[in-house]
């Protein structure tokens, strides 16, 4: 295909099944910063989810067909790009639109705005789109689409004085963007809402939005006809904080660690110490569990596994989707405020990366805007593991890692997973639903490793498995792993 010059609403067809979509301007003292990105529609053009668009806080698409590549800076021309392999577009998406956006100023101030559609593997220009803009500080610049099962490319540049937020929730996007308030005076911490009606099991997943205050969590279905454990060491450990819990809290906690204890001695492991991780998936499809309240029963139920497992029965614990981060120490006479502060999902954000955190967060809490919404598991495993080796403890450490699967760095994941192998770690991961969990659940099989530091099991409602099952399942592996490990001479 030969280059052409187009103007605005040509079209021409795209012969090229990989493409690099470049945005250049002239360098200018005083001018705003442009940014491109790109949103993936389907049928109804629109987005199926907030991890459709891809932009420079959420580079990468879950399925690697579209990637926010970044500037470059060539002889006073910046440069922003974004690549799509058209091969690896899903089915569901008919279209790709190629947005640009300023920040801090307008299009007007931008001298020489233009899009250049490149074939990514010969890098020859097979399209050259120029923009004539004014007052706008958004332009949908170009588009990808299909048509009777051809790609082809539109010249649109249509402008918006709303900015990217504007393009964003045209196509379906949920924006966090928070207009500026005068400062008012603290009141008191606004009540719990009631308990949310279950939904019914075939309602479909809501669209992910900015996170609502947790419900409260579910409580787990308890075995029944389980023996009361005798005390000792065998039996569960005492806690001094525990008196510090609500009643109803108070007595799940004591017979869920009666539990713990009788999984441990299913398993000969009955004097095992461990230092306990908890990991949550913070990702956008994850919204439902948590205004459920499921993800904050989990978090209950695995503080009666530190409190069995760790002298102190605290319990250090990450949040993770496009980044990680680590979380305040979960103390379990604080277990209530705990949920209530930190169970919170991931959230896309607008802004840039200099912008102050959001209003109205309490102290310890993270902004959920810089975890955003996608699937980056490698990162949450090589803090804990970075944790791991700062911080040495005489006890093992179980990571109790959760997620809804949709794993795509598969390569990356393995080799810090592979390089763990040698550390006093045991990564028990627990899939919730049944989705698509890439090499996590293939680690068991794979060859080449001293011992097998990795268990995974998934489970379609983890708040219908009651208490007992769960903590079998999740306990299965960790004492075989500590037998191997130290023959092994890793602890």
């Amino acid at each position: 295909m030969t280059a052409r010059s187009m103007s605005k609403g040509a079209n021409l067809p795209v012969d090229a099944p990989d493409v690099q979509v470049e945005l250049s301007w002239a360098e200018g003292a005083g001018g705003p910063d442009i940014d491109a990105s790109a949103l993936l529609l389907a049928q109804d053009g629109r987005v199926r989810d907030d991890t459709d668009f891809v932009f420079y806080n959420q580079p990468l698409h879950a399925s690697g067909a579209v990637r926010h590549l970044g500037k470059r800076r060539d002889a006073g021309t910046m440069t922003d790009t974004v690549r799509v392999d058209l091969r690896s577009l899903e089915s569901a998406i008919t279209r790709v639109v190629l947005c640009a956006s300023a920040d801090g100023g307008t299009f007007g101030q931008v001298r020489g705005l233009t899009l250049r559609l490149l074939g990514t593997g010969s890098g020859s220009e097979l399209a050259r789109f120029e923009m004539q803009a004014g007052t706008e500080t958004a332009f949908i610049a170009g588009e990808l689409y299909l048509r009777e099962g051809r790609w082809k490319f539109r010249a649109v540049g249509q402008g918006y004085a709303s900015g990217l937020a504007g393009v964003a929730t045209d196509f379906g996007i949920t924006v966090d963007e928070e207009p500026e308030r005068a400062p008012t005076s603290a009141g008191p911490a606004p009540l719990a809402p009631p308990p949310l009606a279950p939904p019914s099991p075939h309602a479909p997943p809501p669209p992910v939005a900015a996170p609502s205050p947790v419900a409260p969590p579910p409580v787990a279905p308890a075995s029944v006809g389980m023996p009361p454990v005798a005390g000792g060491v065998s039996g569960a450990r005492l806690s001094k904080e525990e008196e510090r819990l609500p009643v109803d809290m108070r007595k799940r906690l004591s017979l869920r660690k009666e539990q713990v204890a009788v999984s441990l001695r299913k398993h000969g492991a009955v004097e095992v110490s461990a230092r306990v991780v908890l990991v949550l998936d913070a990702s956008g499809s994850m919204s439902f569990l948590y205004s459920r309240g499921v993800v904050a029963d989990v978090v209950e139920r695995m503080a009666a596994v530190a409190a069995q497992l760790d002298d102190d029965g605290e319990m250090q614990a990450w949040t993770f989707a496009s980044e990680a981060a680590r979380l305040p120490d979960l103390r379990l006479g604080e277990l209530p405020e705990w949920l209530r502060l930190h169970v919170r999902v991931g959230e896309m954000s607008l802004f840039r990366r200099s912008k102050k955190p959001r209003r109205g967060m309490e102290p310890g809490q993270i902004d959920m805007r810089t975890i955003g919404i996608q699937n980056e598991e490698q990162k949450a495993i090589a803090q804990v593991r970075s944790y791991v080796r700062e911080n040495p403890a005489a006890a093992p450490t179980l990571v109790l890692f959760f997620s809804d699967g949709g794993v795509h760095r598969d390569a990356a994941i393995e080799r810090e997973l592979r390089a763990a192998v040698e550390e006093p770690i045991f990564w028990q991961f627990v899939g919730l639903g049944r989705s698509d969990y890439g090499v996590l659940e293939r680690f068991d099989t794979l060859p080449g490793r001293r011992v097998d530091n990795v268990g995974f099991f998934a489970v379609d409602d983890i708040s219908t498995v009651p208490d007992q099952e769960l903590y079998d399942r999740l306990l299965s592996e960790f004492p075989s792993w500590i037998k191997a490990a130290r023959h092994a001479g890793i602890l």
